[in-house]
């Protein structure tokens, strides 16, 4: 039998395809609720909930840069593509201003949505230390437009890097240091522990 994905059986002239299955690919990401109203605390529960298939209780605390709104945050386990899911089920929220990301899995590169009222959605790919990854098209365009003066190439480069969004959402992340985090119940294992590096 040979290896790969599909094996080929061969008896007496007949072939039969042996398709082999493949793991389930799990990935982890967190949700960051900067600052949402008290009474909408309970829906983006149970929009997280629909989303990742199981319970959600997060921890709300007061937002000190948002008095009167509430942040938490979520760990959570699922499958590739749940950060989309997420920021879907959230973003055109009135009053509400969110950050998920999820890691890099098989086949999937990691992943960051932002989202405040005022600005609407950012997405990003992301590298494995959380720097925004531009894909070459997008630099290419910004390079074409700043040449025939069509637009400031430092202001494209900082739309394509979220400047905006990390300005508007970064007294919120700061207020929130040290705010407690919940793990999602569908966390069945802890992330896996990273060996530090010899010296």
């Amino acid at each position: 039998m040979r290896q790969g994905a599909a094996a080929l059986d061969e008896v007496a002239g007949k072939a039969n395809l042996v398709l082999r299955r493949e793991a389930p690919v799990s990935v982890y990401g967190v949700l960051q609720v900067h600052s949402a109203p008290p009474a909408l605390c309970p829906h983006i529960e149970w929009a997280v909930a629909g989303t990742v298939g199981t319970a959600v209780s997060m921890p709300w605390v007061s937002q000190p840069a948002a008095p009167g709104s509430l942040r938490a945050e979520l760990t959570w386990k699922g499958h590739p593509g749940t950060a989309g899911a997420i920021t879907s089920a959230l973003a055109g929220w009135n009053r509400l201003r969110f950050e998920v990301t999820e890691e890099a899995s098989a086949g999937c590169d990691a992943m960051r949505y932002c989202y405040t009222p005022n600005l609407g959605l950012f997405a990003s790919t992301t590298s494995a230390n959380g720097d925004i990854l531009v894909p070459e098209n997008k630099l290419r365009a910004a390079l074409s437009l700043g040449a025939n003066g069509t637009v400031v190439l430092e202001q494209e480069l900082e739309k394509l890097l979220g400047g905006a969004w990390d300005n508007e959402l970064e007294p919120f992340r700061r207020a929130g240091d040290g705010a407690p985090s919940a793990g999602s119940t569908r966390q069945a294992e802890p992330p896996p522990r990273q060996e530090p590096m010899p010296r």
